[in-house]
């Protein structure tokens, strides 16, 4: 099975209903989460009872990507306490994060900690990262195995980098909180659904995601399509897409 399920999709909060960012990468039996935040875990719990996965992204330390990696060392720590630890390969500041939400059981000791910048494998998957604008140490992603590539921004401004990630990938994830003109504010740490088109321009398939709560998604799809020449999808939760 190769496939990615969208556990959170709202940035910021979640939105009743929705939880905040969190993806399930399937490939022919090895599984990586990218980004848990704000109520993603009880969606990945739907597809790993036990949160047995081989492997976790945490692409920054804001806790709408990653206070719900907490919630995953405690399924760990409880009902799988003779597991091997999973890898956990995350942008700095992540681990002061976790450890800050829950010094016991150290989270050091449930997860098998990596710096997701000297990242460079995850099973199957070649892995490139990505430094992208963000209030926070934020790192792009790209996982890229034997026919399937995919890219995630975690969180972002505008970046030329963004094509670094998105060019020749089967699906891009990307950021677009807000939606109509740019802000005319610099530096810029999020984008509008217009500029994420324009970042993922190479990739097959644009995958719209961190959207403010309250955010009409149809007219994110609609101004991203103004400019990306390929299929436009809005994340919603329980979304699976097959890769």
């Amino acid at each position: 099975m190769r496939s990615l399920a969208v556990l959170g999709s709202c940035g910021a909060w979640p939105e009743a209903g929705r939880a905040c960012a969190g993806f399930l990468l399937e490939y022919d039996g090895f599984s990586v989460v990218l980004d848990l935040g704000y109520a993603a875990l009880p969606r990945l719990l739907e597809h790993r009872p036990q949160g047995d996965v081989d492997a976790v992204v945490v692409t920054h330390q804001h806790p709408d990507h990653c206070v719900d990696v907490s919630a995953l060392a405690r399924v760990r720590y409880y009902e799988a306490p003779d597991a091997p630890p999973i890898p956990l390969h995350c942008a700095p500041g992540v681990l002061d994060v976790l450890r800050a939400l829950e010094p016991e059981p150290d989270p050091a000791a449930v997860f098998a900690v990596h710096d997701l910048l000297t990242t460079t494998q995850l099973g199957p998957f070649a892995v490139e990262t990505v430094e992208l604008p963000h209030y926070k140490t934020n790192l792009g992603v790209r996982l890229t195995a034997p026919g399937v590539s995919v890219a995630y921004t975690g969180d972002s401004g505008p970046s030329p980098d963004l094509h670094k990630l998105a060019d020749g990938t089967d699906l891009f994830i990307s950021d677009a909180t807000l939606q109509g003109p740019s802000p005319q504010t610099t530096p810029r740490f999020i984008m509008t659904a217009t500029e994420a088109a324009r970042g993922a321009r190479g990739a097959r398939r644009l995958l719209l995601t961190h959207f403010w709560p309250g955010s009409d998604r149809s007219v994110s799809v609609a101004e991203a399509a103004q400019e990306f020449d390929g299929e436009v999808i809005a994340a919603e939760e329980g979304l699976v897409l097959t890769l």
